[in-house]
């Protein structure tokens, strides 16, 4: 789930436009955490961006809703398009389990990221200074239950989270800390690599293209 916060930075659309669409059209509906929060799924934020391709070419946003709201009907799929990239992107780990980040960090090293781990909060907020990476994964029971507090020492420093958990009841308290999306354990692998896509706007895909791109 991303909050409206994370969703307005990755579609370069304000929060406040955001909440008209939803009020006026009613057709991209975030759910509503226990403490008021839009949180929106990947398959609604791609909604929003199909929206916003076709207001791009030059419909006006009711028309661009009503077109989506057909499709959504007729139960088309909508793949939207993949952004470049503009170079490597570093990704942070702070995990509890060894066992875990090495599984996780052998999936993104494939993918074509670099990736770094921390097992701790100290740690983490030193790889963090250190290298600033381009976004942290935060396991919130990482030492006994202090990701929360890590989630907001590093959005205070200017991470873009995404916080991990099998306790999803701790996923609005991340949020709410500065965590622009939480994941629930297990999750799915091409799950994880779509939430860097999202968030970053990067793939080894993108990457390849633009690299053969011409000059």
């Amino acid at each position: 789930m991303y909050g409206i916060g994370a969703v307005a930075r990755m579609l370069d659309i304000a929060p406040a436009v955001l909440r008209t669409w939803e009020e006026r059209y009613g057709v991209v509906v975030p759910v509503r955490s226990a403490g008021d929060q839009r949180l929106y799924s990947r398959d609604q934020v791609d909604q929003l961006r199909y929206v916003q391709n076709l207001m791009g070419s030059g419909l006006h946003a009711a028309e661009a809703h009503r077109l989506l709201a057909a499709r959504l009907e007729e139960g088309m799929t909508l793949v939207p398009p993949i952004p470049d990239s503009t170079g490597p992107v570093l990704i942070l780990l702070a995990e509890r389990d060894v066992y875990t980040a090495d599984v996780i960090e052998y999936l993104l090293r494939t993918e074509g990221y670099e990736v770094a781990v921390a097992f701790g909060p100290a740690d983490a907020l030193k790889v963090f200074q250190e290298r600033h990476p381009d976004l942290v994964f935060v396991e919130l029971v990482i030492s006994g239950g202090d990701g929360v507090d890590l989630c907001r020492q590093l959005h205070a420093a200017g991470a873009r989270i995404v916080a991990v958990s099998a306790l999803a009841g701790l996923g609005e308290a991340a949020l709410k800390a500065g965590a622009e999306a939480f994941l629930a354990k297990p999750f799915d692998p091409l799950h994880l690599l779509a939430t860097i896509k999202d968030l970053v706007g990067t793939s080894r895909l993108a990457r390849g293209r633009a690299a053969n791109a011409p000059r």
